[in-house]
Order: structure tokens, then C-alpha cells, then sequence
């Protein structure tokens, strides 16, 4: 058998939802590019879960379904309100997404229309979820969604109790574009496997978003902005990181596996970085950012990927630190139940070989001759 660390350049899935070539990243055939410049979230979502984008009605039909399936049992929300304060969010919302299921009379229906129908729920009630959580913690109550409003803005609005301003709302959706899917990524790859064993839909987002907590995934923004924080000014900036590189310790938000020439998608976050932080009057978090970027260009030859900029973007946007890794799971939601949709629809279990480097011819030992 051939055995390749972390399956690095195995090929392990046929898909028609996203793919990375030549360190292009494309959403079922339009680059990443051109739907961050154009496309609303709701579009991505119908794109990824049906291979096209929506006609005008049935946009209109998601967008209106993505409004009306947003409501949680209130026993799942009372699970969040009785969360400890010190709880990791992302704990506290993999528990609430995994509660789910117990509340959907539907949630062990198999059949293609069922499963269909708790995505849209999913997508729905992620937000909610979220944004309920974030507000608890806060001693407020949640806001339900309002029609009218967009995926992104709704988000926005339940997070803050007041709708956002144009700049944010677009910026927002961008940022739900760019992490929508990435192929087999380490979380969508989680959910594939748990739904090839023809487990239910909830297990396998949930699945997914326990990948998805790991700093080396989803964490790491949260690590930038950590970072940043820690540094405190441009000028410390230079200093600070020729330490990181002298200790041989990792700076967060460089490099990909996938990716040797950039990341496609962080341009976009560096955009929304320097127009965010100057509108709220705290350049310095865009500042320190290019500091850093260049820096790491020119030691070691990394460049940025998606969690670099991202980082300051949110914080821009008035989201707090620990919401960074729940709102990558907000977007990759849709991305991830395009695969599981994927997966059900062409179904063969997930099982690798392991390359054996143990003892062998070991024969049994009674314990008092041990």
C-alpha cells in the first residue's frame, strides 16, 4: 500500500461543487472571483446544493424559505442559555446543531426531498443559532429574522438587534461567499465520511463543525485577531514576528496545502479589511496586517489565506473574537451539505487502509511474568 501523510494529493471523491485548480478556487464552474464581485449568498447556496445558479423566482423562494425555517425549539435555545460562560462557542453551538435533530420529526427521513428540505433548515437555523448564542452571553434576548432582509444582513441584524449599514451588509456577504466551500477541506471531508455510513444529515454537520473548531481550520482567524491584538501597534509589528521566526514558532493566517501561489480568496478580505477599518477609524488592525504580510513574504515565503484577513474584516464588523470560528461554520454550512447531498446521492462507505509500523510477532505474556 502507498501511504501519504494527512492523504496529501489523494484524490478521494468525484464532486461537481467546487474545485482548486492551478490555484484557481471555482464554485461549480464560476471562479471564486467573479461570484465574490457579483453573486449574493443565497445564490451561492442554490449553486452549490443544485449545480446552477437560481432563477428569479426560485431565489426569491430560498431567500423567503431561509427566513421562515429560521426558528429553534426554545429547548435547544434554553441548552444555549444554560451553557457555561467560560464554554468554548464553538462547543456550545456543535451541541445545539447536534440538539436539532431531536426536535425534526423528519431528521431520520433519508429519501432525497427530506433531505433537501433540513438543509434548508440547517442554513436557516446555523444563523440563528449563532447569533442567539452571541447575544445570551450578553444577558439580551435573540432577534428573530425579518423578512425582506438578506441572508447577510438578517445575520447582522440578529446579532445586533438593528440593521447594518450597506458597507456591512455587502461586506458580510462577501465574507459568506469566500468560505462557502473549499473541495475536501478537513471538515467537509469529516461530514462525507459520517454520512457514507448512511448516518443522518445532523450528524454529519455536526461532524463537521467538531473539524471545524481545530485552530489549523476554522480557529485559526481567531488566533490572528489575537495576534493583532497582542501586538498592539504598527511599530511593534517587525519585532514581534522576527521573535516568532527566531523561536521557529507558527504565525497564523500563512501558507496552505493547497494553495503555493496565494490564496484566491484573500485579496477580497484584504479589500474589505482597509475599507472596514477606516471606516470605523481603527486603520492600525489593517496596518499591522500588511506589516505582517509583508514580512512573511519576504522571511519565509508564505502568503496569506483566507483566515488572515478575515480576522480583522470581522472585528471591523463589531463580531466578537470567539464568533470568528462559528460564523466560517454560518457560510461553510451551505458547502457542507452540498457534499452531504453529494455524498447520499452516490454513496460508497469511506474506509482507508492504515500503514501498520508497530511490533510484530509479540506472543502473550502472563501478567505475573511481566
Amino acid at each position: 500500500m502507498t501511504q501519504t501523510k494527512g492523504l496529501e494529493g489523494i484524490v478521494a471523491a468525484t464532486s461537481k461543487i467546487s474545485s482548486i485548480i492551478d490555484g484557481q478556487l471555482t464554485y461549480g464552474g464560476y471562479t471564486i472571483d467573479d461570484l465574490a464581485e457579483h453573486a449574493t449568498f443565497e445564490e451561492i447556496v442554490f449553486l452549490l446544493w443544485n449545480d446552477r445558479l437560481p432563477k428569479q423566482e426560485e431565489l426569491d423562494q430560498l431567500a423567503k424559505a431561509l427566513v421562515d425555517e429560521a426558528h429553534v425549539d426554545d429547548a435547544v435555545l434554553e441548552t444555549l442559555k444554560k451553557a457555561p460562560k467560560t464554554a468554548n462557542a464553538m462547543a456550545a453551538i456543535r451541541t445545539a446543531v447536534s440538539q436539532l435533530a431531536l426536535y425534526d420529526e423528519a431528521s431520520e427521513d433519508m429519501s432525497r426531498e427530506a433531505n433537501y428540505a433540513k438543509a434548508i433548515k440547517l442554513q436557516a437555523q446555523i444563523a440563528t443559532l449563532v447569533t442567539a448564542y452571541a447575544r445570551i452571553k450578553k444577558g439580551l434576548e435573540p432577534v428573530a429574522p425579518k423578512a425582506g432582509l438578506s441572508y447577510a444582513a438578517n445575520f447582522l441584524y440578529m446579532l445586533n438587534g438593528e440593521e447594518p449599514t450597506e458597507v456591512a451588509e455587502k461586506a458580510f456577504n462577501q465574507a459568506l461567499v469566500l468560505h462557502a466551500d473549499h473541495e475536501l477541506n478537513a471538515s467537509t471531508f469529516t461530514a462525507r465520511v459520517c454520512v457514507a455510513t448512511l448516518s443522518d444529515i445532523y450528524s454529519g454537520v455536526t461532524a463537521a463543525m467538531g473539524a471545524l473548531k481545530g485552530p489549523l481550520h476554522g480557529g485559526a482567524n481567531e488566533a490572528v485577531m489575537k495576534m493583532l491584538v497582542e501586538i498592539g501597534s504598527v511599530e511593534k509589528v517587525e519585532e514581534y514576528v522576527h521573535n516568532k521566526i527566531e523561536n521557529k514558532e507558527k504565525i497564523m493566517g500563512f501558507g496552505h496545502r493547497v494553495y503555493k501561489d496565494g490564496d484566491p480568496r484573500a485579496k477580497h478580505l484584504q479589500e474589505m479589511s482597509r475599507q472596514l477599518t477606516a471606516q470605523i477609524g481603527e486603520p492600525q488592525w489593517y496596518e499591522m496586517s500588511i506589516k505582517i504580510d509583508e514580512i512573511m513574504q519576504a522571511e519565509k515565503g508564505l502568503k496569506p489565506n483566507v483566515d488572515f484577513y478575515s480576522a480583522s474584516t470581522y472585528h471591523a464588523l463589531g463580531l466578537d473574537t470567539e464568533l470568528f470560528t462559528p460564523i466560517f461554520a454560518v457560510s461553510r454550512m451551505s458547502g457542507w451539505l452540498a457534499h452531504i447531498l453529494e455524498q447520499y446521492s452516490d454513496n460508497r462507505l469511506i474506509r482507508p487502509r492504515a500503514d501498520y509500523i508497530g511490533e510484530t510477532h509479540r506472543t502473550y505474556v502472563s501478567i505475573n511474568e511481566r
